[in-house]
């Protein structure tokens, strides 16, 4: 059975880890991956749920920046931009049910992910 966070705070801080990820939309390079990284390097001793969570968001954020790199290179051959569309929904998608998931306490795990961090 899964564990549930039941403090807001720690909660809080769990869904800013997964929405910081959308930094990335407003222009910052790299922002999906630097935004959880600075949420989980301050918090991560003071809230275990939210060192779970930022490893989480962390390895899902490096394994679809390597997909999207892959994606935009393939866009010599057309496929590229169809995959960059594709990935990119189920990205936005993805980084919305984890922040639901967090704000209820619930630990999210991102599908199709490497574990980069341990």
């Amino acid at each position: 059975m899964e564990k549930i966070v039941t403090d807001p705070t720690e909660r809080q801080w769990g869904m800013f880890t997964h929405l910081a990820a959308l930094a990335g939309l407003v222009g910052i390079p790299f922002g999906n991956i630097i935004g959880p990284l600075i949420i989980y390097m301050i918090k991560k001793d003071e809230f275990e749920f939210v060192s779970e969570q930022g490893k989480n968001v962390l390895n899902f954020q490096i394994s679809w920046s390597i997909i999207f790199i892959i994606s935009a290179i393939l866009m010599i051959v057309v496929v590229g931009l169809f995959l960059l569309i594709g990935f990119g929904i189920a990205w936005l998608v993805f980084v919305i049910l984890g922040t639901i998931a967090a704000n209820k306490g619930e630990s999210y795990k991102y599908p199709l992910t490497y574990q980069f961090i341990k």
